[in-house]
């Protein structure tokens, strides 16, 4: 035999798995037509039953160790939950010392939900811990907004509530869209969904403002300055997301499509002002400048041509 049987021997796993050379192949081959010895250590490596007697024993290791993690978890959880029960505990027996109701009692409950919501659903929840403790976060905070609004005789809850969800969906909307389970269902409509949740938070904290608090108009004023605003934002997104082209053509559509939304909205509020000035028989409106607009355009037609032009001589080369 042209080789020693050790060095055929180390070659052996580069060739099992098919990633050495054409020359060290056809050395091995030649080697185990001549080797018996070799021949059975080629064998041996070829039976699959201890790769999977392996892989067994690593899945139950691991499943081993991710049961006793999960007990810790539990069990720290539920040492979390009992201290953030004290106080809840104490408020109870006070009030019914007191006899004055069991308004603190029921307060500085949902006040306790908040905490827990970080700490013990995250230490409690088997899987998709981050999207639990968002959505109870969430209801825990409105909860808490429900209690304090029943107990103090007030009418601002779905102000309030609306209000928070708004600023909680700002914050919690984009992670909950990549996050297990909603992300498995939204695929790649994350953006869209984002967007869409902005949307309809917003306009239900505009609503619920206005038929508690709004006064004469404020429909009509808060959605003419809203809309075009929220429609700016959706041309950009949709522009940015979805056009098929470079950067360029991207930010000058953004820029020429921002400067003909924002003229747009300008004559729509002013419509709304002249009705609202007609009404009360005030005029304090002012007529937008068109200047702006075209400006806005024929920065954006710039930045639209140098884009079609930089992607023509970058098609050519």
């Amino acid at each position: 035999m042209k080789y020693d049987c050790d060095m055929i021997v180390d070659l052996l796993p580069l060739y099992k798995d098919g990633i050495c050379s054409s020359a060290s192949a056809k050395v091995i081959e030649d080697h185990l037509a001549e080797c018996p010895k070799c021949c059975d250590m080629l064998g041996k490596l070829n039976d699959t039953a201890i790769d999977d007697i392996i892989a067994s024993e690593k899945e139950n290791v691991i499943e081993s160790q991710s049961k006793f993690f999960r007990r810790k978890s539990a069990v720290a959880g539920m040492i979390v939950a009992a201290i953030f029960a004290i106080p809840i505990l104490i408020c109870l027996i006070a009030d019914l010392a007191g006899g004055n109701g069991l308004g603190w009692f029921f307060i500085v409950l949902a006040a306790m939900l908040i905490p827990a919501s970080l700490f013990v659903v995250p230490l409690l929840a088997p899987k998709n811990r981050m999207f639990l403790s968002m959505c109870s976060l969430t209801i825990s905070i409105i909860l808490l907004l429900a209690v304090c609004c029943i107990y103090s005789g007030g009418n601002w809850f779905f102000i309030a509530a609306s209000s928070v969800l708004f600023g909680l969906t700002i914050c919690f909307a984009p992670f909950i869209a990549c996050r297990r389970p909603i992300k498995q269902y939204l695929k790649n409509y994350k953006g869209l969904a984002v967007m869409a949740a902005y949307t309809l938070t917003f306009y239900l904290m505009i609503i619920c403002i206005g038929i508690c608090a709004g006064g004469h108009g404020y429909f009509n004023l808060a959605f003419g300055i809203t809309v075009p605003i929220f429609l700016v934002a959706w041309i950009m997104f949709l522009i940015i997301r979805y056009l098929p082209a470079n950067g360029l053509v991207k930010a000058g559509s953004c820029i020429a499509a921002f400067f003909v939304a924002g003229y747009v909205g300008s004559r729509v509020i002013l419509y709304i002002e002249m009705k609202i000035a007609e009404a009360s028989d005030v005029f304090i409106y002012q007529e937008p400048s068109i200047s702006p607009m075209i400006i806005g355009m024929v920065i954006g037609v710039i930045f639209i041509a140098i884009g079609l032009l930089v992607g023509r001589k970058g098609g050519n080369k």
